[in-house]
């Protein structure tokens, strides 16, 4: 028993010991390192659709406004879910809610509330043609966008011509300082999307004009998919 303690507090010594030489030690800062960054794109259509439809009511008590609003919703979701189908058309409801006016002396004068329909999915024309037929909400916006199935395609296209770039760009580095090879030190990999969304008060505009049985203009754009690598790397 008194050995295995011997061992034990020699142990603990000689660590101590190696923690206070390695403290002695100067830091010596990474030599031939080289911080570089690359990117890559892809430019795809658009292949997702979001429309937002609502309706705003007042009236002199909550009651009464709620009531309204929950009848326009119930319709429009009735409307809907004629045409759901999951990915091509998705429903959900969106913002409801509920809130007090108030005169000048500060006291409750009456109550508006509004309610939000989203239609949402690949079938541009099954969206459209619901959002037409939908009479006891209007339209508030029209957004444009990637399904996770296409975005998921792309950024890895995008990716590996990041990568690629990235490890040229490396390689061009080291044959320029003159070094023969390099090694990979530490990287980090972002990726995001810009898109071109239509005006939604356009989109609005020509809703409200369009006959209760016609479809809502919607027309998408092309989005572009970028990766980014950043890193830095050992020139050997």
């Amino acid at each position: 028993m008194k050995s295995a303690t011997k061992i034990i507090a020699t142990v603990v010594l000689l660590a101590g010991t190696s923690a206070a030489f390695a403290q002695n030690i100067p830091y010596q800062p990474p030599q031939n390192v080289v911080q570089l960054s690359a990117s890559g794109s892809v430019e795809v259509q658009q292949d997702l659709l979001s429309m937002s439809l609502n309706t705003t009511k007042e009236g002199p008590d909550a009651g009464t406004v709620q009531n309204q609003l929950k009848v326009a919703l119930d319709a429009a979701l009735t409307e809907a879910k004629k045409a759901a189908q999951p990915g091509q058309l998705d429903v959900r409801t969106g913002n409801f809610s509920l809130y007090p006016r108030y005169a000048k002396d500060g006291k409750i004068s009456g109550w508006q509330g509004t309610a939000e329909l989203v239609l949402e999915g690949r079938d541009f024309a099954r969206i459209s043609t619901t959002a037409g037929r939908i009479q006891t909400l209007t339209m508030g916006n029209v957004a444009f966008g990637l399904s996770r199935e296409q975005r998921a395609k792309v950024e890895g296209e995008a990716q590996s011509i990041a990568i690629d770039r990235f490890k040229a760009k490396a390689g061009d580095i080291a044959k320029g300082f003159g070094f023969g090879s390099y090694t990979l030190r530490e990287v980090s990999v972002n990726a995001n999307d810009q898109g071109f969304v239509p005006r939604p008060r356009m989109m609005a505009m020509e809703a409200k004009a369009a006959a209760s049985d016609m479809a809502v203009p919607a027309e998408a754009g092309k989005s572009t998919v970028v990766v980014t690598v950043n890193g830095s790397v050992q020139l050997k």
